[in-house]
């Protein structure tokens, strides 16, 4: 199996094939590239380099996602932001998600593109929508989940785990999968044995 890379009008997506779908982005703004939870892959980083842009940071958005972030900010020489709250001359505005002593976690704002960039409390991956939908909340956050995103209305949702959501569509598709968080319990219930086996093979 090989990496999908995928290009829109944002930059570049790549997700691993693994079991969680593991999806790192480029985002291309004003001649910089803005790269998120990057896992390095060889394919994938060159296509990042022939962006429009010169690199201008790493944003690692989940205090556990280390992935390859602080390796590929070494190699292009750029800062490596960990969880940012802040970050100044960049078109993103940072908003607190969770922030606990077990889980530490920021989600971007993009509002010049309407778009919402979150690493792990909702993604795309079977493991998060468990088949009920293209979007779904983190089965650690059902009872618990991020309501206050509900507050944006994305035209692009890019996430950590599976393929990102385009269109008009995305900010009801987003509104969904909070909403019925609590509501698909039983359905996680029944999943756990096959999301088990998925996070240890990915």
């Amino acid at each position: 199996m090989t990496t999908m890379i995928l290009e829109h009008e944002l930059g570049l997506t790549w997700v691993m094939p693994d079991a969680m779908q593991r999806a790192s982005h480029a985002l291309t703004d004003d001649g910089r590239v803005w790269l998120i939870d990057p896992v390095d892959d060889e394919a994938a980083l060159a296509r990042v380099g022939a962006l429009d842009g010169e690199p201008a940071g790493v944003l690692q958005l989940l205090d556990r996602h280390n992935r390859d972030c602080a390796a590929i900010a070494a190699r292009l020489g750029v800062a490596h932001h960990v969880v940012p709250e802040v970050l100044a001359d960049s078109p993103f505005t940072p908003r607190r998600v969770i922030r606990n002593r077990l889980w530490k976690e920021v989600a971007l704002w993009w509002p010049a593109r309407a778009a919402l960039v979150v690493a792990e409390v909702v993604g795309c991956a079977p493991a998060f929508t468990l088949g009920a939908g293209p979007v779904g909340v983190h089965p650690a956050r059902r009872l618990l989940p991020p309501r206050d995103l509900r507050e944006l209305a994305p035209e692009h949702l890019l996430v950590g785990h599976g393929p990102p959501r385009h269109g008009p569509q995305t900010t009801q598709e987003l509104a969904t999968a909070i909403d019925r968080s609590v509501r698909d319990v039983p359905r996680l219930v029944l999943s756990l044995p096959s999301l088990i086996r998925s996070a240890r093979q990915g």
